[in-house]
């Protein structure tokens, strides 16, 4: 049984979930149970330190809220003190924390913080011994006031502490049970794997030797219970891994299973990412079958699941069936969710059709309702429990569960959280409650803390409503059960408006949707394309000219709309040219369809851009003249397109000077000809008269050289190497006739510098992609990392425990990651490099398997260099290259970005940092083109981020960018005197 794909319509599926609740809720009569918790909670208001304090004084739409979140989100990683000095001034210089509150909170904040401004750097104070000796002084209370907070969230640092108060907590409710969740976030190395195994396996031990935690006597859903991570549990816990997954993970959390049954306590599997569901449910179910078959008494495993999924209330129908179909009860734990942003992001980025998440918080709720009664419904498999803060949610769980039969059940609620209303439902000797408990490091608190703040932290959540007064009772617990018909955000394919559509995406982990993929490439064979011969050179440049008499002096609407219907079949053959890129370029399938999207766009993006730009600009003049400024096309372009982005880039460069009126000779890379023609072909067929459009493949040498060294071109687009470049420069400067403008986009010594406030985990996900992503053969790749000493050896250790992770191979298996390089050529060029700095610098990584030669595989490559001017020039390979900055000449980051800057390249660039005003003046510093901070470098998108550099990497303007198609036209200025014939009759119409 397959689940739906998760890409529907949000009103579809909510009026589904309203029409299941018929009958089982009533939410007028079931609220009324929620109002005196509600005024329970307002009598007697949290302590200040709690959650919902927190979030009542500086909520996180304020920049205060906002300032602290992000100082505890980074100071406790970070080990040096002037970088945890200039984090605090940074982000406590960017709100106002004067305080006008009455509470104890309120009044310690001004205080302190007020203190903290006046003497930490950049707070208009003289720098001297003082001040510095303050700031130190003030970083450090800030230091423990974030402990102190992160301690109202972690039940324990470690499991003996953790066990002791929940031992507190007993004693004040003694029916109250717990679900041990140990901190951390997901594993990138086999050696994070292990010892989150560790970690799990000491905690379950650590819970069966506790007493009153766990009796043999009570069934496992009664007793305390442990919650685990899968991702937390393998370093390639994702779709495309499914069979390493399946043969290594499932055996490590059978081990936990049977350790859990032995000493009779629960074990849930959190939820996870909308892209890991279907893999989550084949691990699931295969540890279902075998504690049906091994423990048929346990009755300890469960699931969590997500009601802000479009998919839930089928998810919960699927699950039910495992356990039946295995004859095992199971646990399952419906909560809201708190992946939401991430998700939303995901579903834009990916242009996919629907969002996989409800985008309205009402819908949510709905769902979960929904959710609630098939849960109760399925208690014959499932025992349910329920977690959340919400009164009027819990109110209605209640009522529902009494009209069925008062189907058992439990509550649970986030230590640190929801403790007010708790409170009072513990008065009820009937209710079963279960408390979520994270435990651990505070500094592994980080990731957890900032999603549950942002979970809570919104104005409208309950959380952060319900101890304020101000609030009506009657809003606060209004019904959530109405339907709005659109969703709450535009949809992916409508992200840019009218404008223009969002290029359509494929999910590649819903089978579904790669299908089509797969099929293709069984059927899809690769064009054959004869080298043309450079002497008949001018032949086709006589044709492009003849044919663009006519194409100049086409409407620019109808061009743009030739290229508009380029860009709907393109969409329209997307598996088959996928299939193309993957047998021709050696793309893997997300980077085949990353490509063909960024195609799309450009026809779209450029069919627009060149509406805007040509129309006639009314330009202001003295009485009696009109002025009017217009483009004009400039004639017959050359386009040479490289092999590494073999349909964007050549689609790109051909719409730009087709969409302006010129005509274009393309030569595309000698090793990508087939995916050349099958993009002209298509344009074509939409429209693109032949002569406007002609195919000329073969190498540069001699082709692309008899191109640019015709007599009547009109420019040249080009997109390759720096020293070609050159040399297409030097030939076009020999030529006598007009100065021809060149377009050149080259490459680049790509650096990313990292400072010691930047999270392990995100940083090592942003190397890999930037580095090894379609085998380091971008222009924008990472080449050079820049990591600062104080955190240097875990983070290099994590990179490169990471990289072994990666799988080298078949582009066309969906698990390979780095796939072989173009051709020989390419790889013999990469590997003098690797053998000289093996000899030069430091390697990371293991040795490239000579096997892999065959095949033109270069596994990912990892070298410590001392310097970088070390780094001399662009490796277009799998091979990245690592300095430690923080001493000596390079102790400011100011000074490692001009040492940067010093290499001469400038293409892109990457910042890893949460200072934000560091951030903003090594940007402001860099001589680059693009500058990304806190992601990857790669993958620029159409319209959103233009991409193109400057130096070494190229002349401008940036592809894809609001000032790319000026370049393919010419400007003229047409002046009429509008008075020579009799005066100027408006101006004398209106005396």
């Amino acid at each position: 049984m397959r689940l739906p794909v998760p890409y529907r319509s949000e009103a579809d599926i909510v009026r589904q979930c309203l029409a299941s609740l018929e009958g089982v809720l009533d939410w007028q009569t079931a609220v009324p149970a929620a109002y005196p918790w509600v005024q329970a909670v307002r009598d007697k208001p949290p302590p200040f330190w709690a959650m919902e304090s927190l979030l009542r004084e500086y909520p996180i739409s304020t920049a205060e809220g906002l300032a602290l979140m992000r100082l505890a989100e980074a100071l406790l990683r970070v080990p040096d003190a002037p970088t945890a000095i200039a984090l605090t001034a940074d982000q406590l210089g960017r709100a106002d924390f004067s305080g006008t509150g009455d509470s104890a909170l309120a009044r310690l904040s001004s205080t302190v913080i007020a203190l903290s401004r006046k003497l930490l750097p950049g707070s208009g104070e003289e720098p001297g011994i003082v001040a510095r000796l303050g700031a130190r002084a003030v970083v450090a209370a800030t230091l423990r006031a974030v402990q102190l907070m992160g301690r109202q969230f972690v039940l324990g640092q470690d499991m003996p502490e953790a066990l002791h108060e929940a031992a507190a907590t007993r004693r004040q409710h003694a029916s109250v049970r717990l679900s041990y969740d140990m901190l951390g976030e997901g594993a990138r190395t086999a050696a994070d794997a292990a010892e989150y195994l560790r970690r799990y396996e000491g905690a379950i031990a650590a819970i069966g030797a506790s007493g009153g935690a766990c009796d043999p006597a009570r069934p496992p859903q009664r007793n305390d219970g442990i919650s685990i991570k899968l991702s937390a549990l393998h370093p390639r816990y994702e779709d495309a891994q499914r069979e390493r997954v399946m043969a290594e993970l499932v055996p490590a959390v059978w081990r936990l299973c049977e350790q859990a049954a032995r000493v009779n306590i629960n074990l849930t599997i959190d939820a996870e990412e909308v892209e890991r569901l279907e893999l989550s449910l084949d691990v699931f179910e295969a540890l279902v079958e075998r504690v049906g078959r091994e423990c048929p008494r346990w009755s300890g495993l469960g699931l969590a699941m997500q009601a802000y999924q479009t998919r839930a209330l089928e998810l919960v129908r699927h699950v039910a069936e495992i356990g039946r179909r295995h004859r095992v009860r199971l646990m399952c734990r419906l909560v809201k969710g708190a992946y939401w942003d991430a998700e939303i992001k995901r579903a834009q980025e990916l242009g996919l059709p629907h969002y996989p998440v409800f985008t309205h918080k009402h819908h949510t709720d709905i769902s979960y309702l929904a959710c609630a009664r098939a849960l109760f419904e399925a208690r014959d498999a499932i025992y349910p429990q329920f977690a959340g803060h919400n009164a009027g949610t819990i109110a209605a769980i209640r009522q529902m569960a009494r009209r069925m039969d008062d189907a058992p059940h439990e509550l649970q609620r986030l230590h640190g959280m929801g403790e007010g209303v708790f409170r009072e439902l513990l008065k009820d000797p009937g209710a079963a409650c279960r408390i979520y408990a994270p435990v651990g490091r505070h500094r592994d608190l980080l990731a957890y803390l900032v999603r549950r703040l942002l979970e809570n932290g919104a104005n409208s959540s309950f959380v952060h409503q319900l101890a304020d007064p101000a609030v009506d009772m009657r809003e606060l617990l209004a019904s959530p059960l109405w339907h709005e018909s659109a969703p709450a955000l535009p949809l992916p394919p409508a992200l840019y408006g009218p404008a223009r559509a969002n290029s359509r995406g494929v999910d590649l982990s819903v089978p579904a949707m790669r299908e089509p993929l797969l099929a293709a490439l069984q059927d899809t064979a690769l064009p054959q394309v004869p080298f043309f011969d450079a002497k008949l050179a001018a032949s086709a440049y006589s044709t492009g000219a003849d044919s663009y008499e006519k194409w100049s002096t086409t409407a620019v609407a109808e061009r743009a709309a030739c290229l508009r219907r380029g860009a709907d079949a393109l969409e329209r053959e997307l598996p088959r040219f996928c299939a193309l890129l993957v047998q021709e370029a050696h793309k893997t399938w997300g980077d085949a369809v990353s490509e063909l999207r960024e195609a799309v766009d450009f026809l779209r993006y450029y069919a627009g851009e060149a509406e805007r730009v040509m129309q006639p600009l009314e330009l202001p003049g003295p009485t009696g003249e009109s002025n009017t400024l217009r483009l004009t096309a400039r004639g017959v372009w050359v386009c040479i397109s490289p092999w590494n982005f073999p349909l964007a880039i050549f689609t790109g460069q051909v719409a730009a000077a087709l969409v302006t009126g010129n005509t274009v000779l393309a030569k595309p890379a000698e090793q990508t000809p087939g995916i050349a023609r099958a993009a002209v072909e298509l344009l074509h067929a939409q429209g693109v008269p032949a002569g406007a459009l002609q195919l000329l493949h073969g190498p540069g040498e001699t082709v692309g050289a008899a191109l640019v060294a015709l007599p009547g071109i009109a420019g040249v687009a080009f997109t390759g190497s720096t020293a070609v470049a050159k040399t297409i420069e030097r030939a076009l400067a020999a030529k006598d006739g007009p100065i021809v403008p060149l377009i050149a986009e080259t490459g680049g010594i790509n650096a990313m510098l990292v400072d010691s406030t930047a999270l392990p985990e995100q940083v090592t996900d942003a190397v890999l992609q930037s580095a090894f992503r379609s085998a380091g053969q971008r222009c924008s790749a990472l080449r050079l990392l820049c990591v600062h000493e104080a955190v240097a050896d875990g983070m290099i250790e994590m990179i490169c425990g990471a990289a072994r992770e990666l799988v080298t191979g078949d582009p066309r298996r969906l698990s390979t990651d780095v796939g072989p390089l173009i051709d020989a050529q390419a790889r013999d060029a990469v590997m003098r490099h690797v053998q000289r700095l093996h000899s030069e610098a430091k390697p990371l990584l293991p040795p490239v398997d000579r096997a892999q030669a065959a095949m033109n595989m270069v596994a990912p490559q990892a070298f410590e260099v001392a310097r970088i001017g070390d780094v001399r020039q662009e490796i277009f390979g799998p091979v990245l290259q690592i300095v430690r900055w923080g001493t000596g000449e390079l102790a400011d980051p100011r000074a490692v970005m001009a040492q940067i800057n010093a290499l001469g390249y400038g293409l892109t660039l990457g910042i890893q940092t949460r200072i934000d005003s560091r951030a903003q003046a090594l940007a402001g510093a860099a001589r680059v083109g693009n500058v990304y901070v806190n992601r990857n470098t790669i993958g620029a998108v159409v319209g959103v981020q233009p991409f193109g550099g400057q130096g070494l990497s190229g002349t401008g303007p940036k592809a894809g960018g609001p000032h790319y198609l000026y370049r393919f036209c010419a400007e003229q200025t047409v002046t009429v005197n509008t008075a020579a014939a009799g005066g100027d009759a408006a101006l004398l119409a209106g005396a």
